[in-house]
């Protein structure tokens, strides 16, 4: 398979109409959406996913008045992809609730850092990743995944989707513990366990996920990029935005300039 773009935390603020001429398109939602194909409405209020195929007409409509926000890549695909995606029973065209999101997460953030830095094994990373992702999909849409057996599951993966949809906000692990009724250490020690990340790693993240966005989307300078993400200092921004993207926000911009050129 071709990796032709990964693009995470892509927002739309009204619907959008998906039409492909060519390649596939897979799409991983974090927010309520509505799917419409041939007349029949799907709603899904959590987390889901679908691969658009060639030529495939596909709308996707926000539940509420507000962006909804997903990850993509657009790949292309062989005759002999195509047999594997048959043979695997891969869904396609049809959209799938993600009832586990942090395998297909995990395997998104890590393939976008291999797409900016294009190393010496990039092609075969890129293709054993996107087969996990396909793999993870497939469990979901026709197995009966469990629910983590951890407590209070349902209120962090809240907290964990609130995270990603308000980046910029000052989270207060203090005021959440007192929410939730639990120690700092207990909640830090069942975030890990639910996730395979800690809480301050997904805080980062999603700052980085957003300041991405406003690199690509916006003129703003780092600095003001910095301040909407929710930095003090630049130079710590800058930093962190390193260590996750292997470039820094300025050469990030450059890259995605050209790409879109």
């Amino acid at each position: 398979m071709k990796i032709n773009n990964v693009n995470l935390n892509c927002r739309k603020k009204s619907y959008s109409v998906i039409e492909r001429n060519s390649h596939f398109t897979f799409m991983f939602f974090r927010s309520p959406v509505m799917f419409i194909s041939d007349g029949e409405n799907k709603v899904f209020k959590n987390s889901s996913a679908v691969i658009i195929s060639n030529g495939f007409r596909q709308e996707i409509r926000p539940l509420k008045n507000t962006p909804f926000r997903y990850d993509c890549i657009n790949f292309q695909t062989s005759s002999a992809d195509r047999q594997y995606m048959v043979s695997m029973n891969i869904p396609i065209d049809t959209p799938v609730e993600i009832t586990d999101d942090f395998t297909i997460s995990s395997t998104l953030k890590s393939m976008k850092s291999a797409f900016l830095r294009k190393g010496r094994n990039y092609n075969e990373f890129m293709e054993l990743s996107i087969k996990i992702i396909f793999v993870s999909m497939g469990e979901m849409a026709y197995g009966k995944p469990d629910i983590p057996d951890i407590t209070k599951y349902s209120e962090f993966k809240a907290l964990r989707d609130a995270i990603f949809e308000e980046p910029m906000k000052e989270w207060s692990v203090d005021e959440i513990c007192y929410n939730m009724a639990i120690s700092r250490t207990y909640f830090h020690r069942l975030y890990y366990k639910a996730f395979g990340t800690t809480y301050r790693q997904d805080v980062i993240y999603s700052r980085i996920l957003y300041a991405c966005e406003l690199l690509k989307n916006t003129d703003l300078s780092i600095s003001e990029i910095s301040e909407k993400c929710g930095y003090d200092s630049d130079s710590y921004f800058m930093k962190q935005f390193r260590q996750h993207c292997n470039c820094t926000p300025s050469e990030y911009r450059k890259i995605i300039k050209n790409e879109s050129s």
